[in-house]
Protein backbone atom coordinates (compact mmCIF):
# COMPACT_ATOMS: atom_id res chain seq x y z
CA UNK A 1 0.00 0.00 0.00
CA UNK A 2 2.80 2.35 1.11
CA UNK A 3 4.66 2.03 -2.49
CA UNK A 4 1.55 2.21 -4.54
CA UNK A 5 1.09 5.84 -2.18
CA UNK A 6 4.46 6.59 -3.25
CA UNK A 7 4.76 6.02 -6.90
CA UNK A 8 1.51 8.27 -6.97
CA UNK A 9 3.36 11.04 -5.46
CA UNK A 10 6.82 10.64 -7.94
CA UNK A 11 4.18 10.68 -10.76
CA UNK A 12 2.57 13.71 -9.84
CA UNK A 13 5.95 15.27 -9.00
CA UNK A 14 6.32 14.42 -12.43
CA UNK A 15 3.31 16.01 -13.67
CA UNK A 16 4.15 19.09 -11.76
CA UNK A 17 7.51 19.04 -13.51
CA UNK A 18 5.89 18.53 -17.26
CA UNK A 19 2.97 21.49 -16.20
CA UNK A 20 5.89 23.84 -15.76
CA UNK A 21 8.06 23.13 -18.72
CA UNK A 22 4.83 23.09 -20.70
CA UNK A 23 3.73 26.74 -19.26
CA UNK A 24 7.21 27.58 -19.54
CA UNK A 25 7.05 26.66 -23.63
CA UNK A 26 3.52 28.32 -23.48
CA UNK A 27 4.48 31.45 -22.45
CA UNK A 28 7.41 31.42 -24.70
CA UNK A 29 5.18 30.84 -27.32
CA UNK A 30 2.94 33.31 -26.52
CA UNK A 31 5.59 36.11 -26.49
CA UNK A 32 6.89 35.18 -29.69
CA UNK A 33 3.61 35.76 -30.86
CA UNK A 34 3.19 39.36 -29.86
CA UNK A 35 6.06 39.96 -31.35
CA UNK A 36 5.56 38.73 -34.86
CA UNK A 37 2.00 40.31 -34.12
CA UNK A 38 3.33 43.52 -33.77
CA UNK A 39 5.64 43.52 -37.16
CA UNK A 40 2.32 42.19 -39.06
CA UNK A 41 0.28 44.91 -37.28
CA UNK A 42 3.14 47.77 -38.19
CA UNK A 43 3.55 46.68 -42.02
CA UNK A 44 1.68 48.60 -44.61
CA UNK A 45 0.75 46.80 -47.24
CA UNK A 46 1.75 48.82 -50.56
CA UNK A 47 -2.05 49.52 -52.16
CA UNK A 48 -2.82 50.80 -48.81
CA UNK A 49 0.12 53.36 -48.73
CA UNK A 50 -1.23 54.78 -51.97
CA UNK A 51 -2.65 58.54 -51.99
CA UNK A 52 -6.01 58.50 -51.92
CA UNK A 53 -6.42 60.06 -55.33
CA UNK A 54 -4.81 57.39 -56.89
CA UNK A 55 -6.81 54.58 -54.98
CA UNK A 56 -9.97 56.06 -56.46
CA UNK A 57 -8.61 56.72 -59.73
CA UNK A 58 -8.18 52.93 -59.87
CA UNK A 59 -11.89 52.28 -58.44
CA UNK A 60 -13.33 54.87 -61.29
CA UNK A 61 -11.45 52.49 -63.83
CA UNK A 62 -13.05 49.46 -62.31
CA UNK A 63 -16.30 50.52 -63.41
CA UNK A 64 -17.03 50.18 -67.13
CA UNK A 65 -16.67 53.18 -69.19
CA UNK A 66 -18.84 55.85 -69.10
CA UNK A 67 -21.43 56.54 -70.14
CA UNK A 68 -22.06 52.80 -69.52
CA UNK A 69 -23.95 51.77 -66.18
CA UNK A 70 -22.49 49.36 -63.84
CA UNK A 71 -24.47 46.55 -62.04
CA UNK A 72 -26.50 48.03 -58.65
CA UNK A 73 -25.27 44.99 -57.37
CA UNK A 74 -22.48 41.99 -57.33
CA UNK A 75 -19.00 41.78 -58.19
CA UNK A 76 -19.17 44.26 -60.58
CA UNK A 77 -21.20 47.11 -58.70
CA UNK A 78 -19.03 49.83 -57.00
CA UNK A 79 -20.75 48.46 -53.78
CA UNK A 80 -18.31 45.71 -53.70
CA UNK A 81 -15.36 48.63 -53.49
CA UNK A 82 -17.07 49.88 -50.00
CA UNK A 83 -16.90 45.40 -48.53
CA UNK A 84 -12.86 45.66 -48.61
CA UNK A 85 -11.64 47.38 -45.45
CA UNK A 86 -12.57 50.55 -43.92
CA UNK A 87 -9.81 53.20 -45.43
CA UNK A 88 -11.26 51.53 -49.34
CA UNK A 89 -14.98 52.44 -48.04
CA UNK A 90 -14.17 55.87 -46.86
CA UNK A 91 -12.41 56.24 -50.40
CA UNK A 92 -14.80 55.12 -53.03
CA UNK A 93 -18.16 56.43 -51.10
CA UNK A 94 -15.76 60.31 -51.14
CA UNK A 95 -15.81 59.09 -54.93
CA UNK A 96 -18.50 60.34 -57.02
CA UNK A 97 -17.45 59.19 -60.10
CA UNK A 98 -18.55 55.94 -59.13
CA UNK A 99 -21.69 56.20 -57.98
CA UNK A 100 -22.99 58.74 -61.64
CA UNK A 101 -24.33 55.50 -63.46
CA UNK A 102 -27.71 53.96 -62.72
CA UNK A 103 -29.49 51.72 -64.39
CA UNK A 104 -32.97 50.39 -63.32
CA UNK A 105 -34.26 47.38 -64.74
CA UNK A 106 -37.18 44.97 -64.60
CA UNK A 107 -35.25 42.29 -64.94
CA UNK A 108 -32.82 42.65 -61.88
CA UNK A 109 -33.05 40.03 -59.46
CA UNK A 110 -33.50 42.67 -56.53
CA UNK A 111 -37.01 43.86 -55.77
CA UNK A 112 -37.99 47.68 -57.19
CA UNK A 113 -37.95 48.78 -53.31
CA UNK A 114 -34.28 47.83 -53.42
CA UNK A 115 -33.38 49.38 -56.84
CA UNK A 116 -34.89 52.21 -55.36
CA UNK A 117 -33.19 52.26 -52.40
CA UNK A 118 -30.10 51.97 -53.78
CA UNK A 119 -31.10 54.29 -56.82
CA UNK A 120 -31.39 56.71 -54.21
CA UNK A 121 -27.71 56.20 -52.04
CA UNK A 122 -26.52 56.47 -55.41
CA UNK A 123 -27.74 59.75 -56.15
CA UNK A 124 -26.56 60.86 -52.96
CA UNK A 125 -23.05 59.58 -53.51
CA UNK A 126 -22.64 61.36 -56.31
CA UNK A 127 -22.85 64.68 -55.28
CA UNK A 128 -22.71 67.42 -58.39
CA UNK A 129 -21.39 64.68 -61.08
CA UNK A 130 -23.42 64.90 -64.10
CA UNK A 131 -25.45 61.45 -64.64
CA UNK A 132 -25.86 58.65 -66.67
CA UNK A 133 -28.77 57.11 -66.73
CA UNK A 134 -30.65 54.17 -67.79
CA UNK A 135 -34.21 53.09 -67.42
CA UNK A 136 -35.73 50.03 -68.50
CA UNK A 137 -38.62 48.93 -65.97
CA UNK A 138 -42.42 48.02 -65.81
CA UNK A 139 -43.15 51.30 -63.17
CA UNK A 140 -40.64 53.91 -64.98
CA UNK A 141 -43.04 56.72 -63.45
CA UNK A 142 -42.00 55.60 -59.75
CA UNK A 143 -38.02 56.44 -60.50
CA UNK A 144 -38.63 59.22 -62.68
CA UNK A 145 -40.46 60.92 -59.77
CA UNK A 146 -36.92 60.75 -58.04
CA UNK A 147 -34.13 61.49 -60.99
CA UNK A 148 -36.26 64.58 -61.90
CA UNK A 149 -34.89 66.47 -58.85
CA UNK A 150 -31.51 65.82 -60.20
CA UNK A 151 -32.55 67.25 -64.22
CA UNK A 152 -30.23 69.60 -64.40
CA UNK A 153 -26.96 67.33 -63.59
CA UNK A 154 -28.30 64.39 -66.56
CA UNK A 155 -25.90 64.00 -69.34
CA UNK A 156 -26.79 60.57 -70.89
CA UNK A 157 -30.40 59.12 -70.99
CA UNK A 158 -31.43 55.92 -71.89
CA UNK A 159 -35.24 56.11 -71.28
CA UNK A 160 -37.94 52.74 -72.26
CA UNK A 161 -41.32 54.02 -70.85
CA UNK A 162 -45.09 55.50 -72.21
CA UNK A 163 -45.51 58.34 -73.96
CA UNK A 164 -47.26 59.99 -70.68
CA UNK A 165 -44.37 59.63 -68.61
CA UNK A 166 -42.23 62.34 -70.40
CA UNK A 167 -44.88 65.00 -69.75
CA UNK A 168 -43.75 65.75 -66.08
CA UNK A 169 -40.18 66.74 -67.81
CA UNK A 170 -40.41 70.16 -68.25
CA UNK A 171 -37.65 73.25 -68.66
CA UNK A 172 -33.90 73.39 -69.79
CA UNK A 173 -31.85 69.75 -69.44
CA UNK A 174 -28.26 72.10 -69.36
CA UNK A 175 -25.64 69.03 -69.88
CA UNK A 176 -27.66 66.35 -71.79
CA UNK A 177 -25.09 64.91 -74.57
CA UNK A 178 -27.09 61.92 -75.39
CA UNK A 179 -30.42 60.98 -74.87
CA UNK A 180 -31.78 56.91 -76.38
CA UNK A 181 -35.27 56.88 -76.30
CA UNK A 182 -38.18 54.27 -76.70
CA UNK A 183 -42.07 54.72 -76.41
CA UNK A 184 -44.14 51.90 -76.11
CA UNK A 185 -47.19 54.00 -77.28
CA UNK A 186 -47.97 57.12 -79.57
CA UNK A 187 -50.89 59.53 -78.91
CA UNK A 188 -51.34 61.35 -83.10
CA UNK A 189 -52.55 64.30 -81.22
CA UNK A 190 -49.46 64.81 -78.63
CA UNK A 191 -46.14 66.24 -79.50
CA UNK A 192 -43.53 66.67 -76.43
CA UNK A 193 -41.24 69.43 -77.32
CA UNK A 194 -37.35 69.97 -75.56
CA UNK A 195 -35.87 72.63 -77.01
CA UNK A 196 -33.31 73.91 -73.94
CA UNK A 197 -30.90 71.13 -74.42
CA UNK A 198 -27.79 73.08 -75.73
CA UNK A 199 -24.97 70.18 -74.81
CA UNK A 200 -27.45 67.67 -76.66
CA UNK A 201 -25.52 65.78 -79.42
CA UNK A 202 -26.42 62.40 -79.98
CA UNK A 203 -29.92 60.94 -80.42
CA UNK A 204 -31.54 57.31 -80.70
CA UNK A 205 -35.26 56.71 -81.33
CA UNK A 206 -37.73 54.11 -81.88
CA UNK A 207 -40.75 54.88 -84.23
CA UNK A 208 -43.16 56.11 -81.48
CA UNK A 209 -40.40 58.59 -80.30
CA UNK A 210 -39.84 59.62 -83.70
CA UNK A 211 -42.94 60.52 -83.98
CA UNK A 212 -43.83 61.90 -80.65
CA UNK A 213 -41.13 64.31 -79.33
CA UNK A 214 -39.59 67.32 -81.32
CA UNK A 215 -35.81 67.86 -80.36
CA UNK A 216 -33.05 70.57 -81.17
CA UNK A 217 -32.92 68.84 -84.64
CA UNK A 218 -30.26 71.17 -86.02
CA UNK A 219 -27.21 70.76 -83.02
CA UNK A 220 -27.58 66.72 -83.54
CA UNK A 221 -24.18 65.58 -84.81
CA UNK A 222 -25.55 62.03 -84.56
CA UNK A 223 -28.83 60.83 -84.68
CA UNK A 224 -29.82 57.00 -85.44
CA UNK A 225 -33.90 56.10 -85.80
CA UNK A 226 -35.06 52.85 -85.79
CA UNK A 227 -38.57 51.10 -88.20
CA UNK A 228 -39.67 54.45 -89.33
CA UNK A 229 -41.05 55.38 -92.70
CA UNK A 230 -39.74 58.02 -94.96
CA UNK A 231 -42.32 60.45 -94.49
CA UNK A 232 -41.59 60.48 -90.53
CA UNK A 233 -37.82 60.78 -90.98
CA UNK A 234 -36.92 62.95 -93.78
CA UNK A 235 -38.67 66.30 -92.20
CA UNK A 236 -36.34 65.43 -88.88
CA UNK A 237 -33.15 65.00 -91.29
CA UNK A 238 -33.68 67.87 -93.06
CA UNK A 239 -33.38 70.08 -90.04
CA UNK A 240 -30.51 67.98 -89.05
CA UNK A 241 -27.64 69.94 -91.29
CA UNK A 242 -24.82 69.38 -88.67
CA UNK A 243 -25.23 65.57 -88.66
CA UNK A 244 -21.61 63.70 -88.55
CA UNK A 245 -23.31 60.31 -88.06
CA UNK A 246 -26.36 58.92 -89.54
CA UNK A 247 -28.37 55.47 -88.93
CA UNK A 248 -31.82 54.78 -90.02
CA UNK A 249 -33.92 51.74 -90.25
CA UNK A 250 -36.21 53.03 -93.16
CA UNK A 251 -39.18 51.09 -93.53
CA UNK A 252 -41.49 50.76 -96.92
CA UNK A 253 -44.41 53.00 -96.47
CA UNK A 254 -47.45 51.28 -98.64
CA UNK A 255 -50.24 53.84 -99.27
CA UNK A 256 -48.38 56.94 -99.36
CA UNK A 257 -47.36 58.16 -102.90
CA UNK A 258 -46.22 61.45 -102.14
CA UNK A 259 -42.30 61.45 -103.71
CA UNK A 260 -39.56 61.52 -101.16
CA UNK A 261 -38.04 64.91 -101.29
CA UNK A 262 -33.93 65.31 -101.31
CA UNK A 263 -31.95 65.11 -98.03
CA UNK A 264 -29.06 67.35 -98.24
CA UNK A 265 -26.48 66.41 -95.07
CA UNK A 266 -23.34 68.46 -96.09
CA UNK A 267 -21.38 67.21 -93.06
CA UNK A 268 -22.26 63.69 -92.96
CA UNK A 269 -19.21 61.57 -92.90
CA UNK A 270 -21.36 57.68 -92.02
CA UNK A 271 -24.43 56.39 -93.34
CA UNK A 272 -26.14 53.35 -92.42
CA UNK A 273 -29.27 51.99 -94.06
CA UNK A 274 -30.88 49.64 -92.72
CA UNK A 275 -33.53 46.85 -93.94
CA UNK A 276 -35.56 46.00 -90.94
CA UNK A 277 -38.83 45.79 -92.68
CA UNK A 278 -40.06 42.02 -94.34
CA UNK A 279 -40.27 44.46 -98.30
CA UNK A 280 -37.62 46.69 -99.09
CA UNK A 281 -37.21 50.43 -99.54
CA UNK A 282 -35.56 50.81 -102.45
CA UNK A 283 -34.70 54.54 -104.16
CA UNK A 284 -33.85 55.83 -100.42
CA UNK A 285 -30.13 56.32 -100.89
CA UNK A 286 -30.52 58.62 -104.07
CA UNK A 287 -32.28 61.23 -101.92
CA UNK A 288 -29.12 61.65 -99.62
CA UNK A 289 -26.55 64.33 -101.08
CA UNK A 290 -23.90 64.05 -99.05
CA UNK A 291 -20.72 65.46 -100.41
CA UNK A 292 -18.82 64.54 -97.19
CA UNK A 293 -19.25 60.97 -96.73
CA UNK A 294 -16.45 58.66 -96.06
CA UNK A 295 -18.73 55.07 -94.63
CA UNK A 296 -21.76 53.58 -96.20
CA UNK A 297 -23.78 50.45 -94.94
CA UNK A 298 -26.66 49.47 -96.91
CA UNK A 299 -28.74 46.81 -97.53
CA UNK A 300 -28.39 45.21 -101.13
CA UNK A 301 -31.74 45.12 -101.29
CA UNK A 302 -32.66 48.66 -101.08
CA UNK A 303 -30.58 49.09 -104.21
CA UNK A 304 -33.11 47.91 -106.29
CA UNK A 305 -32.85 45.38 -109.42
CA UNK A 306 -29.33 46.80 -110.19
CA UNK A 307 -26.91 47.56 -107.05
CA UNK A 308 -24.05 48.62 -108.65
CA UNK A 309 -25.53 51.08 -110.64
CA UNK A 310 -27.85 52.73 -107.83
CA UNK A 311 -24.51 53.10 -105.87
CA UNK A 312 -22.44 54.62 -108.64
CA UNK A 313 -25.83 57.13 -108.95
CA UNK A 314 -25.45 58.02 -105.77
CA UNK A 315 -21.62 58.16 -105.07
CA UNK A 316 -21.47 61.13 -108.25
CA UNK A 317 -24.38 62.42 -107.27
CA UNK A 318 -23.35 63.37 -103.97
CA UNK A 319 -19.94 63.93 -105.32
CA UNK A 320 -18.32 61.91 -102.31
CA UNK A 321 -15.44 60.03 -101.92
CA UNK A 322 -16.24 56.68 -100.14
CA UNK A 323 -13.27 55.01 -97.80
CA UNK A 324 -15.41 52.77 -96.24
CA UNK A 325 -18.51 50.17 -98.15
CA UNK A 326 -20.44 47.37 -96.08
CA UNK A 327 -23.23 45.65 -98.01
CA UNK A 328 -25.64 43.56 -96.18
CA UNK A 329 -28.13 41.06 -97.22
CA UNK A 330 -30.56 38.26 -95.84
CA UNK A 331 -29.28 35.60 -98.42
CA UNK A 332 -27.11 35.17 -101.25
CA UNK A 333 -25.99 38.00 -102.39
CA UNK A 334 -27.26 38.93 -105.85
CA UNK A 335 -23.97 40.66 -107.02
CA UNK A 336 -20.62 38.93 -106.29
CA UNK A 337 -17.73 40.61 -104.65
CA UNK A 338 -15.24 40.41 -107.30
CA UNK A 339 -18.16 42.66 -109.20
CA UNK A 340 -18.21 45.39 -106.09
CA UNK A 341 -14.86 45.50 -106.07
CA UNK A 342 -14.20 45.92 -109.71
CA UNK A 343 -16.95 48.42 -110.14
CA UNK A 344 -15.65 50.58 -107.20
CA UNK A 345 -11.73 50.56 -107.41
CA UNK A 346 -11.02 53.96 -105.19
CA UNK A 347 -12.85 52.41 -102.34
CA UNK A 348 -10.20 50.63 -100.08
CA UNK A 349 -12.37 48.89 -97.77
CA UNK A 350 -15.29 46.90 -98.84
CA UNK A 351 -16.95 44.59 -96.16
CA UNK A 352 -19.84 41.99 -97.11
CA UNK A 353 -21.64 40.33 -94.87
CA UNK A 354 -25.31 37.57 -94.73
CA UNK A 355 -27.14 38.70 -91.39
CA UNK A 356 -26.10 35.92 -89.08
CA UNK A 357 -22.55 35.85 -90.73
CA UNK A 358 -19.20 37.62 -89.53
CA UNK A 359 -18.21 40.32 -92.01
CA UNK A 360 -16.19 38.95 -94.15
CA UNK A 361 -13.19 41.95 -94.93
CA UNK A 362 -11.42 43.44 -98.14
CA UNK A 363 -8.76 45.24 -97.48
Amino acid sequence: MLSALEKDRIRVAEIDVQIQNLERSLTALQIEKRLVQDRLDSYTYPVLALPNEVVSEIFIHFLPPYPTCPPLTGIFSPTVLTHICRKWREIAIATPMLWRAIQIDSYYRITTERQAHISDVWLSRSRCCPLSIVVDHHDPGRFLKVFLHHQARWDYLKFDLSLSNLLPIKGPIPLLRGLHLSLNDFDPQLKVAFHDMPMLRTVTLNDYATLSVILPWAQLTSITLLSVYPSECVPILQQALNLVHCSIGACLEVGNEHPVPDIRLPSLESLILEDPAPFPLTGFLQKFLVPALHSLEISERSLGPNPIESLASFISKSGCELQQLRITGYGDLAVSEASYRTAFPSVPRMSFSIYGDEWRDEE
